[in-house]
C-alpha cells in the first residue's frame, strides 16, 4: 500500500539555466534556492548548479571532446534521483542554456541499464520557470516532453512557475515575499517528486527487453 512505502535516502540535482554567470543575481536562482531548501528540509541531499558556469559544447553526444564540461554535469545527473530543471523566460521561450542541456541529455536515449531499460527510467524530473511575460505553460510543456522522452518520470503537478504581468519590469527576485500559489506549487511538486523517486528506488519499471 502507498502508506507503507519506505522512502530510501534520496539525492537531487537542481540545474539553473539562467543566462547570467555566477555570481550575478538571478530570479531563477531565487526559485532554485527555494526548491533546494524544501528538498534538504526533507532529508534529500541536494546539489545546486548553474549550467552557464560550465562549458557545455553543442551536440548530442555524451562527450563532445576537448574542453567540453558536460561529462562532469552528466555524472551529477546520473547520480541524482530527482533532477530539477529551471529556466527563465526569454521571448516566450526557455533559455538557450536550457535547450543546450536538453540536447545533451538526448545522448541518454542510447544508454541502458543492466536490465535493458533506458538509463534515466529510474529518475524523476521537476520543472521550474520564471519570467515577467507570459509563456510558462508553453515552456513547461516543451520541457516535460523532452525530459519524459529521454526517460525521466514527471510527478503529478510537477512544475513550479511564476510570471509577472506583461509589459511590467518586476522580476521574481524583486518580490517582497513568495506568492501563496508559488509556495503551494513548491510543496506539491516536490512532495510528489520525493514520493515518486522513493517508489522508483523501491521498485523500478520492468525491463523493456
Amino acid at each position: 500500500m502507498a502508506g507503507d512505502l519506505v522512502i530510501p535516502s534520496l539525492t537531487a540535482l537542481t540545474i539553473n539555466c539562467t543566462l547570467k554567470p555566477s555570481p550575478a543575481d538571478s530570479s531563477t536562482a531565487v526559485l532554485q534556492g527555494q526548491l533546494s531548501t524544501f528538498l534538504r528540509e526533507r532529508s534529500v541531499a541536494c546539489e545546486d548548479v548553474r549550467a552557464v558556469d560550465f562549458a557545455i559544447a553543442p551536440g548530442v553526444e555524451k562527450d563532445m571532446g576537448d574542453g567540453d564540461e558536460w561529462p562532469m554535469l552528466r555524472q551529477k545527473v546520473l547520480a541524482a534521483d530527482i533532477v530539477v530543471l529551471l529556466t527563465p523566460t526569454w521571448l516566450g521561450q526557455h533559455s538557450s542554456v536550457a535547450q543546450r542541456v536538453l540536447e545533451r541529455l538526448d545522448a541518454e536515449l542510447s544508454e541502458e541499464d543492466a536490465e535493458g531499460r533506458p538509463i534515466l527510467f529510474g529518475k524523476v524530473a521537476v520543472v521550474g520557470v520564471v519570467g515577467n511575460e507570459d509563456g510558462a505553460h508553453h515552456i513547461v510543456g516543451i520541457l516535460y516532453q523532452a525530459l519524459n522522452d529521454v526517460g525521466f518520470t514527471i510527478p503529478a503537478q510537477g512544475c513550479v512557475y511564476w510570471n509577472g504581468e506583461a509589459m511590467h519590469k518586476t522580476d521574481y527576485k524583486d518580490l517582497s515575499s513568495t506568492p501563496k500559489a508559488v509556495r503551494a506549487s513548491i510543496t506539491t511538486a516536490l512532495t510528489n517528486a520525493i514520493h515518486l523517486a522513493g517508489a522508483l528506488r523501491n521498485e523500478g519499471y520492468p525491463p523493456t527487453g
